[in-house]
């Protein structure tokens, strides 16, 4: 039932061929570059959050596992909620310098935005 999932088929054109087997292409993620290569920005963003703040860490390259956990090292270092997704690591609260602190202090080129 597994092969047969037909969110995954939305938009594809019905064939009549009994022989068609519908084949989905897997996007290749980038391999994740090691942290001394990656270049960080980390800034504040308050568009569209209600007025609240949040720290923005911006210029990640690779996987989004990856994303994730460094996502979950700062969140948990920080204090605070967040969320990782897109190539962005979004922490709650104005946390530039902390982070900052952090990244470099694992081997990531960060430097703080505005």
């Amino acid at each position: 039932m597994a092969d047969n999932d037909w969110k995954k088929r939305l938009g594809v054109v019905y064939s009549t061929n009994p022989d068609f087997n519908f084949t989905q292409e897997e996007e290749e993620q980038e391999e994740t570059l090691p942290p001394s290569s990656q270049k960080l920005i980390v800034s504040i963003d308050r568009r569209n959050r209600g007025g609240k703040q949040v720290t923005l860490i911006s210029g990640f390259r690779g996987k989004e596992e990856d994303l994730s956990d460094l996502g979950r090292t700062l969140k948990v270092k920080c204090g605070v909620g967040g969320s990782a997704k897109d190539g962005e690591i979004t922490i709650q609260g104005d946390f530039r310098d902390k982070a900052v602190q952090i990244l470099c202090s694992m081997g990531y080129k960060a430097k703080r935005g505005n």
